[in-house]
């Protein structure tokens, strides 16, 4: 299952193609429609800091994930989850949906739904510029933003200096302490600490630009950063 639906990917099909099948086109979409019609519906999903999601099973028509529904299943999001393992999850259930549903809608047994009005959403296409984290933001939402864009288009912020480099992070956890936004509040063997608009991130791996993913205390025992310097 892609983390897109087939007619959001390049474009949406016209009605002679999609009337040319008996059973008409159908599509596993990674949400519970209407929730998070279009392109990034998992990474929309842990961006807004949902606990649950889950795949539909729709006849596709006209418009951008609007068709009606014939099945749907719902699963938890974990708190560790980001959009890879959320995607891993989500892909043999679209399939087990598959193999549950179509032979009950071809037997008549199943007439799709409408969506309902309520609800909808759009999941717009991801952009690389979308993984720049930004620090104004409270840490809870700068830890969905990393949870979302991870591992594509990766999340990153710059490191100080005459020359900045980009620094990419994969892992965080928020902790409560608080600084200016991007402020570096501990940089030691204990671990990286960056504050947010509220709270603040334990940057537990990450990787410097054209270097090696690596934990907190072994990129800090070969990078400067000090206490009070600014991540951008």
């Amino acid at each position: 299952m892609k983390n897109s639906s087939p007619n959001c990917a390049n474009q949406i099909l016209p009605r002679a193609i999609l009337d040319l099948p008996q059973f008409g086109c159908l599509n596993v979409h990674a949400s519970l429609l209407p929730k998070y019609r279009g392109a990034s519906p998992i990474q929309s999903a842990l961006l807004d800091g949902e606990t649950g999601t889950g795949v539909t099973l729709m006849k596709m028509d006209e418009g951008l994930d609007t068709g009606p529904i014939l099945s749907q299943q719902a699963v938890p999001i974990l708190p560790g989850d980001n959009s890879q393992t959320l995607h891993d999850r989500l892909a043999p259930l679209g399939a087990e949906l598959l193999v549950q549903t179509i032979p009950d809608y071809i037997a008549g047994k199943i007439a799709p739904r409408p969506q309902p009005a309520e609800g909808a959403s759009y999941a717009p296409k991801i952009r690389k510029e979308d993984g720049r984290m930004d620090w104004r933001e409270p840490a809870a939402r700068c830890l969905n933003r990393l949870r979302a864009f991870t591992p594509r288009p990766g999340v990153f912020a710059a490191i100080p200096g005459p020359k900045p480099r980009l620094l990419k992070i994969w892992r965080a956890d928020v902790v409560e302490r608080s600084g200016g936004a991007g402020e570096i509040l501990q940089a030691d063997k204990h671990g990286l600490v960056v504050a947010c608009g509220q709270g603040a991130l334990r940057i537990l791996e990450l990787q410097p630009e054209s270097g090696r993913r690596m934990n907190a205390p072994e990129f800090l025992a070969g990078h400067a950063l000090n206490a009070g310097e600014r991540l951008s």
